[in-house]
């Protein structure tokens, strides 16, 4: 159990029942063809899982956050964390500012960010830490939590840095960055659930 960051499909996106995301879907193209923008249709089909492929997305939520919350605080505005972490829905389609839409109930609203202002901001902090170019480049299943868990602390050992100096905060900058990397490079919608 817990949360996952995961990638989703046409097939969950667009769907109508109780896993699918076709109101969330539905509302975001009506918001965005008000804003003068097309519709965000294109999402790609489901991708069989193939280790390494980078053609899906899933990592889990686990480590604290409190190092990566106080390395947000030292870097960004509160507007660009707001944006970093904030959203509920991540989105390949360039937005000026974030779409506020209910999602699971009328009461609630959350927030649609764009991938592409995600990963600006997540770069910022990617260099502000100096995150090491063997953090892996793809997320199918559990390859950052893996190679945080396995590999950093023998690669902080050769290669020490500002990143080294709190894995589990150079964790959630590789994971928000590799997201938003993801979310753009296939063309698909990122959820947390």
């Amino acid at each position: 159990m817990g949360v996952y960051m995961v990638s989703l499909c046409a097939e969950d996106w667009f769907g109508a029942d109780e896993d699918g995301w076709g109101e969330v879907a539905s509302a975001l193209d009506t918001e965005l063809v008000r804003r003068g923008l097309p519709p965000y249709k294109d999402v790609p089909p489901e991708a069989r899982f193939r280790p390494g492929s980078g053609l899906a997305f899933e990592e889990k939520l686990a480590p604290p956050m409190t190092g990566f919350t106080a390395l947000g605080e030292r870097h960004l505005s509160p507007e660009e964390w707001e944006i970093l972490c904030g959203w509920s829905v991540l989105v390949p389609v360039s937005l000026d500012e974030e779409i506020w839409l209910p999602i699971e109930s009328a009461d609630f609203h959350s927030m649609i960010a764009g991938a592409p202002q995600v990963l600006v901001i997540a770069e910022k902090l990617a260099a502000a830490i100096a995150l090491p170019p063997e953090v892996p480049a793809t997320c199918d299943n559990l390859d950052l939590s893996t190679w945080f868990g396995r590999h950093a602390a023998k690669v902080a050992g050769v290669r020490p840095g500002p990143w080294s100096e709190d894995l589990d905060a150079a964790f959630y900058v590789a994971l928000f960055l590799r997201a938003a990397q993801h979310s753009i490079r296939r063309g698909c919608p990122m959820i947390c659930r």
